[in-house]
């Protein structure tokens, strides 16, 4: 049965969804230590990065379970799930969907089983672009039909298609071959296993435990499980974790392009992304617009919770007071039975309401963390203005947002894109603001400290530093059958449309059903 994940549907319109997060990964090798319950707050400490499933593989060194359901974190496991799950070597997913469709069967860990009798369970953070190649690559054997219709299945299949080779092998082999953003964390029956995609473009930790190691898609994430971090996953590199320690192997050069919009909004605020702490650069963002985009204002106010540490820099570089204008709900979830009409022209109001008293005869600075469709922010605007405010001067702590992302972040299609269409002023207006101001691309480049060549800014800018497939098909629902043609981009014209069905294979999955784990063993 569906269960509620925990978060508002869309704001209440599942056919107008805003950007939706990348997923986040967890792996330890830890023998002698409760590997999955580690695991277990390891995914707790990036469920924001991914709210749809959320898996665990654990290996005792003689097989590999993997249980993985829909919904949270804490929805999906309990204690005596956890209690099941034993062994001295586990990984973990919690995931929004980029490459297929919500569904139990595209849940991760995905598993696989080698001819040689090795078993192969992996995670993945971020999107391949020649998903649409990779199909062919991978053998439909007959007994293991593929069922999950994921970018990250074909990946294992195609590690489990090499059972001449160990694990390691197969893997120096088979990453090379990927064109995307990837972090995967994966394991077999004894060995813990990371990878980061040559341009890094999604993050990834290496973190030191007393008995063990950690890896995982943020710093945090290692200071729930008490991990001390060693040094990120470098760009292009494979690390492998057993009895007789860590090794590293490079399978690419690295061509370093960190996504900036981890410093805007994905990444929690206590992470460290290249030695550069994410509440800081926020706040020195709200800073450099302040500088760039100054009004005369009562009251600096953030869209909680993203807004609040650039909303803290505006503040303290205009010197207008900072306080709470906009209250939010913590406990609206997610829901799988659909608003009324009534609920729906609500809006915003089940997830965020005014502080009347503090807002009343006030101009405000509203500060927000990225403008998309503009539904959020039109509503926000009009809440604000039935609530007394005089003026509301919208600022948002990034450039435009004018082109998808095909890296592991689920825009809506170019298309969809207030900014695509309308310039500043229109954007204004279309949201009924009194003035807007967006950070601009240099000065948001400057808060993160990294040089502009070692970030990803497509989104912004519609330079894609990893070639998308020109002519053929791209998507999240691409082994659905349903694509759109790579002609997304500054260098054409047209705009996505929807393509031929492509057949793809299956990866067989011996995994747990909703409510139960199996053991994956070759008959």
């Amino acid at each position: 049965m569906p269960r509620g994940d925990g978060r508002l549907t869309h704001d209440l319109d599942p056919q107008r969804p805003g950007p939706q997060d990348a997923c986040g990964v967890f792996g330890v090798w830890a023998p002698g230590e409760d590997v999955a319950k580690l695991t277990y707050f390891g995914l707790y400490a990036l469920q924001h990065r991914g709210q749809e499933a959320a898996g665990i593989a654990v290996s005792d060194g003689s097989s590999v379970v993997v249980y993985k359901d829909i919904g949270l974190v804490a929805q999906v496991f309990d204690e005596p799930t956890l209690a099941s799950l034993r062994g001295h070597v586990a990984i973990g997913h919690a995931r929004y969907s980029t490459t297929g469709g919500s569904t139990w069967e595209n849940a991760q860990p995905t598993i696989r089983a080698t001819d040689a009798g090795t078993t192969i369970a992996l995670a993945h953070n971020g999107n391949l672009v020649n998903t649409a190649e990779l199909t062919d690559q991978v053998t439909d054997a007959g007994p293991d039909p593929i069922t999950s219709t994921s970018d990250t299945a074909l990946v294992t299949a195609m590690l489990a298609d090499r059972p001449d080779l160990s694990v390691e092998a197969a893997a120096l082999e088979v990453l090379p071959r990927l064109r995307g953003a990837f972090s995967f964390v994966f394991m077999d029956e004894s060995t813990l296993y990371a990878a980061r995609d040559p341009h890094g473009v999604r993050p990834l930790v290496l973190g030191r435990l007393e008995r063990g190691w950690v890896v995982a898609s943020e710093t945090a994430a290692l200071d729930i499980v008490g991990a001390s971090v060693v040094r990120e996953v470098e760009p292009g590199e494979l690390l492998a974790i057993d009895e007789d320690g860590l090794r590293s192997a490079r399978f690419a050069a690295p061509e370093p392009k960190g996504c900036v919009f981890e410093y805007v909004y994905i990444a929690r605020p206590d992470a460290t992304i290249a030695g550069r702490n994410v509440h800081a650069a926020r706040v020195q963002i709200g800073r450099q617009l302040a500088k760039e985009h100054p009004v005369e204002a009562d009251l600096v106010i953030p869209v909680p919770e993203s807004g609040i540490p650039g909303a803290i820099g505006y503040a303290e570089a205009s010197g207008i007071t900072y306080g709470a204008g906009l209250i939010k709900n913590s406990y609206v979830g997610r829901t799988f039975i659909q608003p009324s009409q009534t609920l729906r022209q609500l809006g915003i109001r089940l997830k965020l309401n005014p502080l009347r008293d503090n807002v009343r005869g006030k101009r405000l600075v509203v500060v927000d963390d990225s403008i998309v469709r503009g539904n959020t922010q039109r509503a926000i605007v009009r809440m604000l203005r039935e609530a007394g405010a005089l003026e509301v001067h919208i600022r948002i702590s990034s450039p435009p947002v004018s082109w998808p992302c095909f890296y592991g972040i689920d825009f809506p299609t170019r298309a969809e894109l207030l900014a695509t269409g309308l310039d500043t002023d229109g954007i204004r207006r279309s949201i009924g603001a009194d003035t807007l101001g967006y950070v601009s691309l240099d000065g948001l480049i400057a808060a993160t400290e990294q040089p502009k060549t070692r970030l990803c800014r497509a989104c912004f800018d519609g330079e894609y530093p990893i070639d998308l497939p020109a002519g053929n098909l791209i998507g999240k629902h691409l082994l659905e059958g349903v694509g759109r043609r790579v002609t997304d981009r500054p260098s054409d014209a047209a705009t996505p449309g929807e393509a031929t069905d492509r057949r793809t294979a299956g990866v067989a999955s011996l995994v747990a059903s909703p409510g139960g784990a199996d053991a994956l063993h070759r008959p």
